[in-house]
């Protein structure tokens, strides 16, 4: 039988976080945290949209423990900040879902400098994992699952010298760096878990094709190129709901028969259930994770390293 919401176990006393929690993927996912008992921390950027949101949720699910943090991943101030208010209501964690993510846009820059799509999609969720590393370890076996795409597969690793792609910016070449980054952390961030010893795991999911407003968003910020447009009219014609999309996520966050490295995505690509999926990309991939931690940290100023975080705890 096919996974579903309904083989999500009680989360009752969990806490979760779910990056852009306020629409599309991240507000299905929150919903069905929340409905299975978690209390749902929901980071994400827009106060107004984010209080729909709850509201929304509070239609299907009454008693849905819910937090708003505002949370914008184009700001590493507003990271820090979000995390801070989320450390000082919480001392564990029970499981981070880095799901914002933003796609073919043209060419922008962060507050901090950074191309955008690398910038909100990868660097952002690396500063939010870091800050809240010590509240996942604290819990007893917590999950961070990153949202990946299927165009991960189309991207090359950042170039040390130019990961902001100065001079060459394309803006399905920057999605498709950002999503392999997105891939290669969460391999990476489990390797790191396993070496420490942690009581962690990180997974990776994508959610197919889905119809959410991240195609529209993608039309408005790319001044309504034919492509943009073309994966909008795909996405209203043959996309799953934002609620069948959120399923491989959900799996990946959830399914107590899931493990730490673990690659979830629909079952025919891009539609259908939930399912396991081999990690094809194997061949120059440690070399690829470790020139990319070391991106991460030049760019952000940030760790992600479980051992010192453990370290310290024990210290």
């Amino acid at each position: 039988m096919s996974w579903t919401t309904a083989d999500i176990p009680s989360l009752d006393g969990k806490v979760t976080v779910v990056t852009g929690a306020n629409g599309g993927l991240g507000l299905e996912t929150a919903r069905a945290l929340a409905g299975a008992g978690a209390t749902v921390v929901m980071a994400a950027r827009n106060p107004e949209k984010t209080e729909q949101a709850v509201q929304d949720i509070r239609g299907s699910v009454p008693d849905a423990r819910l937090e708003v943090v505002p949370t914008d991943l184009s700001s590493l101030a507003s990271v820090e900040s979000a995390a801070g208010q989320i450390a000082s209501s919480h001392d564990s964690i029970d499981l981070l879902v880095n799901n914002a993510g933003i796609m073919g846009i043209s060419e922008s820059k962060t507050a901090d400098g950074f191309e955008t799509q690398f910038g909100v999609n990868h660097l952002g969720h690396w500063a939010l994992t870091s800050r809240l590393l010590p509240q996942l370890l604290a819990a007893p076996a917590a999950r961070v699952v990153t949202v990946t795409s299927t165009a991960h597969h189309l991207g090359r690793s950042p170039d040390p010298g130019n990961p902001h792609l100065h001079g060459r910016y394309k803006p399905w070449t920057a999605y498709y760096q950002s999503k392999l980054a997105n891939f290669h952390f969460g391999i990476g961030l489990q390797h790191k878990l396993e070496a420490a010893g942690a009581p962690a795991s990180s997974l990776i999911a994508h959610p197919g094709l889905s119809d959410t407003n991240l195609q529209t968003v993608s039309v408005e910020q790319s001044d309504g190129e034919p492509l943009q447009k073309f994966f909008l009219w795909l996405a209203h014609r043959t996309g799953m709901s934002p609620a069948d999309g959120a399923l491989p996520q959900l799996r990946a966050a959830t399914d107590p028969n899931a493990h730490g490295g673990e690659f979830y995505a629909p079952r025919y690509m891009n539609t259908g259930p939930p399912v396991r999926r081999p990690i094809l990309r194997k061949v120059g991939m440690d070399k690829a994770i470790d020139r990319l931690w070391a991106i991460s940290e030049r760019e952000t100023g940030l760790t992600v390293e479980p051992a010192a975080v453990m370290g310290a705890a024990t210290a």
